[in-house]
């Protein structure tokens, strides 16, 4: 029975696994060959990781198990995705101030804002994709802010920065306002909230080491409680009282790291 869990959750922990970090770092260097940035969250789908916990529990846990390993996979999957979101907008937010210092120095070196915009081919492709509107607008001499809050409808995780450049550039349009003094002010406060941000999450990562030892100890000391013989799987497995309880007891816990990686997550500004 402690071979059979122990595999379980290796299975479970290998379906979860986050993909290799030196994948990104290729496509940093090298970002048109594999195209766009995929969005987070579509390499395996909820439903197949949830189906996969809930049969891993099944088979190792009768009933009780399958909602338990359910509850699990579906928290697992919300943690990941959650937290590849937040890397994908970080990133978006660098590359949009990279893309803004770019343009505010080529309007103070004298071109037009057109001109400027239109050179976002050699921007990071995350600030292409948001700004290609924009620039495509400001070539056919149309509303350049509400191009830039149309794609901020259509990408909420990079909305603010996006309606920031929307709003600087309106304030140009009607008062005359220098362009490169507002956008110089919008790229100084994306580049420091994702500096700020950056700061926050590694100061973060000791608490999130202990949420996660804190919610993996019931598990552990079942199977240590297994090892010695006083056979805590057993009652998790018969009867309804050790089925409740299994169910009661997961989805507790599960509720206590959901709570404490939000508390943690909204320590972060987005």
């Amino acid at each position: 029975m402690v071979t059979a869990s122990s595999c379980a959750c290796l299975a479970l922990a290998l379906v979860c696994l986050p993909r290799p970090a030196g994948r990104g770092r290729l496509r940093t260097v090298a970002p048109g060959r594999d195209g766009p940035p995929a969005r987070p969250g579509k390499r395996l789908p909820t439903a197949a990781l949830v189906a996969a916990g809930v049969a891993i529990g099944l088979a190792t846990a009768g009933p009780g198990g399958a909602v338990a390993g359910g509850v699990v996979a579906a928290l697992l999957r919300r943690r990941r995705v959650a937290r590849a979101a937040a890397a994908t907008a970080d990133a978006a937010a660098g590359e949009i101030a990279e893309a803004l210092r770019r343009i505010t120095d080529e309007l103070r070196a004298g071109a037009h804002p057109a001109a400027a915009l239109d050179g976002i081919r050699t921007d990071g492709p995350r600030a292409a994709t948001l700004l290609a509107e924009a620039a495509a607008a400001a070539q056919m001499g149309d509303d350049v802010p509400r191009a830039l809050r149309r794609a901020a409808a259509a990408h909420p995780a990079t909305a603010r920065d996006l309606t920031g450049i929307a709003a600087s550039w309106s304030l140009a349009d009607r008062h005359g306002i220098p362009l490169a003094d507002l956008l110089a002010g919008a790229r100084s406060d994306i580049a420091w909230r994702v500096q700020y941000g950056r700061r926050v999450r590694a100061q973060l990562a000791g608490p999130r080491a202990t949420a996660v030892v804190l919610t993996a100890l019931p598990g552990v000391g079942v199977l240590l409680g297994q090892l010695l013989g006083a056979d805590p799987v057993g009652v998790l497995r018969g009867g309804a009282v050790g089925q409740l309880l299994l169910v009661l007891g997961v989805g507790l816990t599960a509720a206590g790291f959901a709570w404490t990686d939000h508390i943690l997550r909204g320590a972060v500004p987005s």
